[in-house]
């Protein structure tokens, strides 16, 4: 997967050298690499940089190199190593602090370089820091022109440090222990004891020196004066034994730096480093630079600190933007969603609400004759009951066959007439007035005594009425009375 393969560029003044790893070959080839240079003293319009890193692209282009993280490593004459103490010991802590630790050791100002540092050792009162600084218009050179091309290097790291990540990753590690390895180059060299565990279980950091290579200098006498310095920063418990030397010229001679050092000498062939098989690949090219680029491209195996210029300088965001970017699409696409989900809801509830109101018009319009509603539009709700009841009396009295209007009037009529007669002549009833309705017989007469007027209310009961009220008085010598009558079949079937 393109995820999986990564771009190594170790780069100076005047040269280039890219490798590539691919972790899923199918031609089995997972490193590939190429070389690029500018002559010196060519005039050219855009800058070394800027030249190198167009062939860079051309040929990562040409080659149909995929990757999604590159590293850089920077060539030595484009950096400067220092040792500086740090009073702290945990690495936060000194990160905060180590610009201004290397300000004060440097005695000068340090604005316009850009740090990298690695702890290098520790105890009661600090820790031994190496840190490495370089010019902030030489790294924006580097960074901007492989922007330019579509590179955008995850790390910028000294090539010391990717040269010993190489070293320690890709060489047998029988052949580390207590051992010291150099690497004198074309303009530089390189002096390495690899990181070693202790006999607690620790792992003791790496030490390394770079420096320069002059083409007049005899490299075998420069190589083991840096030699001697080196073995006097290993401590006791990094006994070293063994120098394993590669030199790109093929000049340097074991003897002479055995009989300078006192100490085995093995020349070495890095074209046959265990894990990278460089072998295989065109070493028309340097095999040392080789070698520091990819150990830079394998830096994104690596996790934890990095000694790395671009945490200072200009903090690489690829992989966050990245993910900004998937989380705004993400929001969007969501947002879009819910939006969409929330008009689809909206629509179906407007749709029901129509229906709804449909319905509720049809019924109003086809049973408001009926509700309550239009029972109690002009009237109040005590007036609706009243007439409902009323409707109830009526309804009741048809069904058990009295038929309202001027038949049970007339029903009325006779009872009351039949009754009167049957006792008019015994009591000489006189009578003023009758009142006759659908239910009630209002009468108001008198009788010549009391006992008669008690003897035409029995009357009128036996004839099927009763009284439903009474109010009765003398006057004149008769006994007068006013009486409501109501036949007693209704009263009996209405209750």
């Amino acid at each position: 997967m393109e995820s999986q393969n990564s771009l190594g560029i170790y780069i100076s003044k005047y040269a280039a050298t890219a490798v590539y790893l691919n972790a899923r070959a199918k031609d089995g080839k997972k490193v590939d690499c190429f070389s690029v240079s500018v002559q010196k003293g060519e005039e050219q319009e855009k800058t070394n940089i800027q030249l190198l890193a167009e062939r860079i692209a051309q040929g990562c282009a040409e080659r149909k190199w995929k990757f999604t993280e590159s590293s850089v490593a920077l060539d030595c004459t484009m950096f400067m190593q220092h040792s500086v103490h740090s009073e702290f010991r945990d690495l936060k802590q000194i990160g905060a602090t180590v610009k201004f630790d290397t300000e004060e050791t440097l005695a000068t100002d340090i604005g316009n370089v850009a740090l990298a540092f690695e702890i290098a050792s520790s105890d009661e009162t600090g820790s031994g820091v190496t840190v490495f600084t370089s010019e902030r218009a030489i790294l924006s050179d580097v960074l901007s022109s492989l922007q330019h091309h579509h590179i955008d290097p995850v790390t910028i790291e000294p090539d010391i440090h990717c040269l010993t990540r190489f070293i320690q990753r890709e060489l047998p590690s029988e052949s580390q222990q207590k051992a010291l390895f150099a690497f004198p180059s074309e303009h530089c060299g390189y002096v390495i004891v690899p990181s070693v565990s202790s006999t607690e279980g620790s792992r003791k950091a790496p030490i390394f020196r770079t420096f320069l290579i002059g083409d007049k200098q005899d490299r075998a006498a420069l190589l083991a004066r840096e030699i001697l310095v080196t073995r006097a920063l290993a401590d006791d418990t990094q006994p070293l034994e063994v120098l394993r030397v590669f030199d790109s010229k093929g000049v340097v001679e074991a003897y002479r730096l055995r009989e300078k050092l006192g100490m085995d000498v093995e020349i070495i062939d890095l074209c046959y480093a265990h894990g990278a098989s460089l072998k295989d690949l065109d070493v028309g090219g340097n095999p040392i630079n080789i070698a520091i680029a990819y150990g830079a491209a394998l830096t994104h195996s690596e996790k934890g600190h990095k000694v790395d210029f671009r945490n200072d300088f200009s903090p690489f965001l690829g992989k966050r933007l990245k993910l900004q970017k998937a989380l705004k699409f993400a929001v969007v696409s969501v947002t879009v969603l819910l939006i969409a989900v929330g008009v689809y809801f909206h629509t179906e509830l407007m749709s029901v609400n129509q229906k709804t109101n449909r319905i509720r018009i049809k019924f109003a319009r086809d049973y408001g004759d009926v509700t309550l509603e239009r029972l109690s539009s002009d009237d109040s709700i005590k007036e609706a009951v009243r007439k409902l009841g009323g409707l109830l009396r009526r309804i009741k009295a048809e069904k058990m066959g009295i038929v309202p209007g001027q038949k049970s009037i007339s029903s009325n009529l006779t009872l009351v007439l039949k009754a009167f007669n049957k006792c008019a002549s015994q009591t000489d009833l006189k009578i003023s007035s009758v009142t006759i309705t659908e239910e009630n017989i209002i009468v108001t007469a008198d009788v010549d005594s009391r006992q008669n007027r008690q003897m035409l209310f029995d009357v009128v009961e036996k004839e099927g009425l009763e009284i439903v009220q009474q109010k009765y008085e003398p006057a004149g010598g008769r006994e007068s009375f006013h009486i409501t009558l109501r036949p007693k079949k209704v009263i009996e079937k209405m209750s």
